[in-house]
């Protein structure tokens, strides 16, 4: 029975009582957790596949925006803490990716951490300084938006959705300019990097910076197309993770 916290701040995809292994996929900025909605179909029946619910969106969409991204990632750990019975992989894009980190880092501060984090389409936390802002007018927003991610263009025109989605997206990318990063302590678990060959918000050799924020393994890799190539690399993409996975199960059957 999950407690009405995790309920409130975890949607599952497919979960049940033979998923000893979950993935928890956070959402980029302005996104919600139904951007993880075709996973499931994707990875073994075994595996639970659970998105993160941020305030302010969706079916949370009258609830307060988090002030602060660490704030958030506190939140969010809190409401994992009766899920780490479980082997958790923590799976975040952009925005998603540095809170992963976060929740990831609370976890292993409880003896409780994942057994792997995947990062996707972002700097590593030591290496934020120097990023370009994003936060602005929301012209400026919406401008920053569209130039990587064309397909919300139609969104933003409707000015009715656009009242309905712009919120979310401006609390976000406040979150993310006011997100300062720096130094924090590795993880025990393994690192795995996504990117896209063509993002403009990270390069691959950025990417390899995460190797340096784990005790254990990293691997990068790289896929085509720009910040959101998860979208037409879907299948490639959660190839590799079932790949992970596997080996994620198969580490914990030698242990065990």
């Amino acid at each position: 029975m999950s407690s009405p916290v995790e309920e409130r701040w975890i949607r599952r995809y497919r979960d049940d009582d033979g998923c000893e292994t979950k993935l928890v996929c956070f959402p980029a900025a302005g996104a919600g957790a139904s951007a993880y909605r075709t996973w499931s179909s994707g990875l073994p029946s075994d595996i639970g596949v659970l998105a993160v619910r941020y305030p302010g969106r969706e079916d949370r969409f009258g609830d307060p925006f988090p002030s602060r991204l660490e704030a958030l990632a506190d939140d969010i750990a809190d409401a994992l803490r009766e899920l780490t019975r479980y082997r958790l992989v923590l799976f975040g894009h952009s925005m998603g990716a540095s809170l992963a980190h976060e929740v990831a880092l609370r976890l292993q501060e409880w003896g409780t951490p994942p057994a792997a984090l995947c990062v996707s389409g972002r700097r590593p936390t030591h290496a934020l300084a120097g990023r370009q802002l994003i936060s602005g007018t929301d012209e400026e927003v919406i401008a920053h938006v569209v130039g990587f991610d064309a397909s919300r263009a139609e969104v933003f025109a409707d000015l009715d959705l656009r009242e309905i989605v712009l919120p979310a997206v401006r609390a976000d990318y406040h979150l993310v300019d006011d997100y300062s990063g720096g130094s924090r302590p590795p993880l025990d678990c393994p690192v795995y990097g996504y990117t896209g060959d063509n993002d403009s918000e990270v390069t691959p050799e950025q990417m390899h910076g995460w190797a340096e924020l784990t005790r254990g393994a990293f691997r990068l890799l790289v896929l085509p197309g720009g910040h959101f190539y998860l979208r037409a690399e879907e299948a490639t993409l959660l190839a590799d993770l079932n790949h992970v996975l596997d080996d994620i199960k198969s580490r914990a059957k030698t242990v065990s």
